[in-house]
């Protein structure tokens, strides 16, 4: 290893280690690394790194979300680019449907953005005392993306947000409180949705707009 690779490595291996397993830096998941790569003499040392591996850091929710990506796109790194977002398509109604019920069973204004708390033992409660919010919860827990087998309130939101953890949409930052925050990723879920409408006509966000504004209707 060259002095000069040695060097872009201290105080940067486990940054770079999270990019490459394809994690999401913000504020939320890693604050230390997202400030890290905000200052910009840290962040052109990783990218240098980066660049060896045809890699390179790339990012959303205007500049406040840091992922790894490919710095030149051959006939392999296509390949797996579309893989990843197949996935991610895949999995965009059930998470969608998601993000609209927080949204109206929280009675929130605008949908859930980073560094946004959610309280699972409230909206539990809310989601219970309202039937047309358990049917919504029935319906998307249901989706191969949570898989749930439940018949309950409980088990199904349970379920549902060990899942997004697992995917890194939220975090539980203390294993004895039932707290999630949103993560940075979900900026990252915006700005594909935004892609596919543009690209595709398909009207997601006018979708999920109407889907919350029913009951002012």
């Amino acid at each position: 290893m060259s002095e000069s690779t040695e060097t872009i490595l201290v105080g940067t291996g486990a940054l770079i280690e999270q990019l490459l397993r394809g994690e999401f830096i913000c504020r939320v998941t890693n604050e230390d690394g997202w400030r890290a790569l905000k200052n910009n003499s840290t962040r052109d040392r990783v990218e240098t790194y980066l660049n060896q591996i045809n890699r390179t850091i790339a990012s959303a929710g205007e500049g406040e979300v840091f992922f790894c990506g490919y710095l030149q796109l051959g006939e392999v790194e296509r390949k797996v680019i579309s893989s990843q977002f197949k996935d991610i398509c895949s999995g965009l109604i059930p998470l969608v449907e998601w993000l609209v019920l927080v949204q109206e069973a929280s009675g929130q204004d605008a949908p859930l953005s980073e560094g946004a708390p959610i309280r699972l033992t409230d909206l539990q409660a809310r989601i219970e005392d309202t039937p047309a919010f358990r049917e919504q919860l029935t319906k998307l827990s249901h989706y191969r993306l949570f898989g749930s087998s439940s018949t309950n309130v409980d088990g199904q939101i349970k379920l549902v947000f060990k899942r997004l953890v697992e995917l890194g949409y939220l975090t539980k930052p203390n294993s004895e409180k039932q707290i999630y925050i949103a993560t940075g990723k979900l900026d990252y879920l915006y700005e594909v949705i935004r892609f596919i409408d543009e690209t595709e006509g398909l009207s997601l966000e006018a979708q999920a707009e109407t889907a919350t504004q029913k009951d002012l209707i």
